[in-house]
């Protein structure tokens, strides 16, 4: 047993490292253990000791390498640590460690840390996900496909027995990391995850929160870095007696995702240090059009809104034309500015400036869409409503989005052409 106390935590500032090598599959004799598989547990008597003999037993069956079972106790205060002892004295690959503060993520963030195994892993302590979905979860990061493994409650395929309020604060949480921080995996929260350790090793520096929030940060950041994560639909059964508190939760989710977005959009994470040398994709480019239009679409809809709030606004004392130009411009300010940063994978000050002006002239497009469709409406119903003028700005809208979805990848962003490989 060891315990890690909060000063062994503390990142220390290293000098940023080489690019990632290429991936290449773990040799088929490894001399060591392959896989670590963590369990965070606070206070889980009760459930500690069937879960870690199931796992146990279910790895020493189907699984074909030398495995690790790592119990991380978060400082618990019941029978737990006793427990952990125990089971690690009687069976074999089995060890755990204790903190002496909570937190599920400062559980992963250390032990992950300290092993020494090519593939890390964790799962929850109430088993809630089949285990019949690990070895296809560590699977593509043991052959070299993979750089993440993540289990999905959402995606088809996967069946998921839960209550309708926590589907519904799933789906929403999901939903609110793809329109706001553009993430293309599925599932950030499900508790059944796996990293090679070369990754991890690299992420974990840059990962700040040592909570729930941890496995979302992680995520993000190996994804907007180009890192390839891989999904698995996996059989789910929700836990009545589970330890999450869901609006305190919630705000630390919301605080981390304002945090991460800052952290992005200022260019204050070196993502380069994250790409894969010799033919991966560069980090700091979105993966072909699809991605772009997905990730264009989520800010366009933000920009949208704020632009229809600051219309509604500004409309009683500016007037229609005053308020539609003003609304338009500030929404137009801000879209270039995210879709520089979250589609087209543009980072630092460099061109900022040109990129803005050329964004402003696909704004004059927007506006005279717009403007002329205010006129169009005033001159054929001058009655109109405020609703009716929504609807038109809207429809209006729509057009100039398409129009300058076009002009961005063409003339204000167009894509870097690159020969050979592509560099460090």
């Amino acid at each position: 047993m060891r315990t890690v106390r909060r000063s062994a935590l503390i990142d220390r500032p290293t000098p940023e490292p080489s690019a990632l090598p290429r991936r290449a599959p773990l040799p088929a004799h490894h001399p060591e253990p392959v896989l670590d598989v963590v369990v965070p547990v606070y206070n889980e008597e009760n459930d500690l000791e069937p879960c870690v003999r199931r796992l146990h037993a279910h790895l020493g069956e189907t699984f074909p390498y030398a495995f690790r079972i790592t119990i991380a106790d978060n400082a618990s205060t019941d029978a737990t640590p006793r427990i952990a002892a125990r089971l690690a004295a009687e069976l074999p690959g089995t060890d755990w460690i204790r903190l002496a503060e909570k937190g599920r993520g400062r559980a992963l963030h250390t032990a992950w840390s300290r092993s020494r195994a090519p593939v890390l892993a964790y799962l929850d302590v109430d088993l809630s996900t089949d285990l019949a979905a690990l070895l296809p979860l560590v699977a593509p990061l043991i052959s070299g496909h993979s750089d993440i493994a993540i289990g999905t409650r959402l995606a088809r395929g996967s069946q998921v027995v839960r209550g309708p309020k926590r589907e519904i604060i799933s789906r929403c949480y999901n939903g609110l990391l793809r329109s706001t921080l553009a993430v293309g995996f599925s599932d950030a929260q499900c508790g059944f995850k796996a990293v090679r350790r070369d990754v991890a090793e690299r992420l974990l520096p840059l990962v700040e929160d040592r909570e729930w929030f941890f496995d979302t940060e992680l995520l993000v950041i190996a994804e907007r870095a180009g890192l390839r994560i891989h999904e698995v639909p996996v059989d789910w059964v929700d836990d009545p007696d589970s330890r999450v508190r869901i609006l305190s939760t919630a705000l630390a989710d919301l605080r981390g995702m304002a945090r991460l977005g800052r952290a992005l959009a200022g260019g204050r994470l070196p993502l380069t240090a994250l790409r894969r040398s010799g033919g991966d994709l560069d980090g700091e480019l979105p993966a072909g059009l699809a991605r772009q239009v997905v990730r264009f679409a989520a800010v366009g809809a933000a920009s949208t809104l704020c632009y229809l709030l600051l219309y509604s606004l500004l409309r009683p004392a500016a007037g229609a034309q005053a308020a539609n130009a003003l609304a338009l411009l500030a929404s137009a300010i801000a879209n270039t500015a995210a879709n520089r940063r979250l589609t087209f994978g543009v980072r630092g000050r460099d061109g900022a400036l040109r990129h803005q002006l050329k964004g402003l002239a696909a704004f004059l497009v927007g506006l005279a869409l717009t403007s002329g469709s205010l006129t169009v409406l005033h001159h054929a119903a001058p009655g109109a409503g405020h609703r009716v003028e929504l609807v038109t700005l809207i429809a209006a809208n729509l057009a100039a989005t398409l129009l300058r979805f076009l002009l961005f990848r063409a003339w204000v962003f167009p894509a870097r052409r690159t020969t050979g490989s592509v560099s460090p």
